[in-house]
């Protein structure tokens, strides 16, 4: 199975939307959102893609309305601070911030965790742990990306919004 990951997006609503229709012609059936959406209209945005979302808090989003937002849509999850989850037989938690996904990648409980938050991609494997930020959305540092991960090889690869 493949799961595309995101982070980052600021409102940049232009660049999310390229985003979630090259994610989902990759054959994602499954997205990560890893925080700092800012509004939280951008729900509305991540809905739109219609397979699962799970996503978390970062660190400037709205704490109260997002949450809300996002109940109100029938294919997102929102987790908190942190997620845990299990897709295709493999376990992942989300976090937005590094040293919150080090710690848990350092527990050796997960195949994959994610994080956000740096607007820079990271792919290192700590043990069996893939720790993962697919880069930035917003496009602040550059060109925005994302991540598709793999669930048969347990790998990913970073893509360029287009």
């Amino acid at each position: 199975m493949k799961v595309g990951i995101i982070s980052d997006s600021h409102d940049n609503i232009w660049v999310l939307d390229k985003a979630l229709k090259q994610i989902k012609e990759k054959g994602a059936e499954i997205l990560i959102h890893c925080g700092d959406f800012c509004a939280p209209f951008i729900m509305n945005n991540l809905s739109s893609v219609d397979i699962p979302v799970h996503c978390v808090f970062g660190n400037i989003d709205d704490r109260h309305i997002t949450p809300k937002m996002a109940e109100s849509k029938t294919n997102i999850t929102f987790h908190g601070d942190i997620g845990e989850f299990e897709i295709d037989g493999k376990k992942i938690a989300i976090t937005h911030f590094p040293h919150f996904a080090e710690g848990l990648a350092a527990k050796q409980q997960y195949d994959l965790v994610c994080h956000g938050h740096t607007h820079d991609q990271r792919k290192e494997k700590i043990g069996k742990t893939l720790l993962l930020n697919p880069g930035e959305i917003m496009g602040r540092k550059g060109t925005p990306s994302y991540a598709i991960y793999d669930t048969e090889t347990s790998d990913a690869e970073f893509y360029e919004v287009k």
